[in-house]
């Protein structure tokens, strides 16, 4: 296991993937119990945003399938799932279907009228919840293996694994949208988020990946190796890093950056003059232990001449930090109303 089983399950982050391409179901090869808490979840999710519940069956294992073997409970399930009509099946697998022995990617490779992806979870034995999403993401990356033909379209950036749990990801994608379109560029694929299938078509011919934060290395590597794509490693974070991504978006398309960071630059000093009321204040800062969170945080504590005392207004350190310019004014607002607290 390579991650903290502190972090949560590796259904529950393969999930936050899989549920977001609209016309799939996902089936969790499992007992119900492991699909009815994430169900629960994903559910209470998307009744917050307005959307539709996501479509996730149980293979239904049984103490009889625990003896003698799921397979055959997957194979019910897969029946189930087709009889929904859906535009392709991920089969996940827990932790019981790993400890039993189930073969999930061979009766995964069974012939059917739809495409099954397999996805390599195994619940906690698998590792924990961002083992899961970077699984997820990197089999969603094969689909075309599994008879979806590619979407024609143009090339164009893709973002690489938002965080679909995230409370701030639509206004975090707003910003990237933002920041992208002083460079004259567009996004055109947000893999995986709120896309139907046929849309992941599209990932190859992207000209640059754009990953969420630096743990998705792997899955920008494997894009690469795949599709031969180049990637930045993570959003931006903190005034200095908006400045470098806009550069290195710049260079990775052949653009020119100087106009861009200028008119950046222009956009952080105003935010600079309209915070500095927060300057010289006694603060108590906890809790970040990403470098690039770091990195930011420093940046802002130096740029306020903040004063770091255990006795200080504790701030809230948001995990992950938001992107952009846009995300550091959402920083320091509530930076403000706890200092005046």
């Amino acid at each position: 296991m390579s991650s903290s089983r502190s972090e949560g399950c590796t259904l529950t982050g393969a999930l936050s993937i899989t549920t977001a391409v609209r016309d799939a179901v996902s089936i969790i090869h499992g007992p119900r119990g492991c699909a009815h808490h994430n169900f629960s979840l994903f559910h209470t999710v998307a009744v917050d945003r307005g959307r539709p519940p996501p479509r996730i069956l149980s293979s239904m294992v049984t103490e009889k399938d625990v003896v003698f073997g799921g397979e055959e409970a997957l194979e019910r399930a897969l029946h189930r799932a087709v009889q929904m009509d859906p535009a392709c099946i991920f089969v996940l697998t827990s932790c019981v279907a790993d400890t039993i022995g189930d073969d999930t990617a061979m009766v995964c490779r069974e012939d059917r009228p739809v495409p099954v992806v397999h996805i390599p979870t195994s619940g906690f034995l698998g590792g924990g919840f961002h083992d899961g999403e970077r699984n997820a993401l990197i089999a969603l990356a094969t689909m075309e293996d599994h008879g979806r033909p590619a979407r024609e379209g143009p090339g164009g950036i893709t973002l690489v694994g938002e965080k679909n749990l995230e409370y701030e990801v639509d206004q975090n994608y707003a910003e990237i949208v933002r920041l992208l379109s002083l460079l004259g560029v567009e996004v055109r694929l947000r893999f995986v988020r709120e896309i139907d299938s046929r849309e992941v078509g599209l990932l190859g011919r992207g000209s640059l990946n754009i990953l969420r934060e630096t743990g998705l290395t792997p899955v920008g590597e494997a894009l690469e190796v795949r599709f031969g794509t180049p990637f930045i490693s993570s959003f931006p974070l903190g005034l200095e890093g908006t400045l470098v991504f806009l550069s290195q978006v710049a260079e990775s398309e052949g653009k020119t950056a100087d106009p861009a960071l200028e008119k950046e630059k222009r956009r952080q000093r105003a935010l600079v003059e309209e915070f500095g009321d927060i300057r010289g204040r006694s603060v108590r800062l906890e809790g970040v232990t990403d470098p690039g969170e770091q990195e930011a945080v420093r940046e802002l504590a130096e740029l306020f001449d903040l004063s770091v005392d255990e006795r200080g207004a504790s701030l809230p350190l948001p995990s992950p930090f938001p992107a952009g310019t846009s995300g550091v004014r959402r920083v320091l607002h509530r930076w403000r109303a706890r200092t005046r607290a």
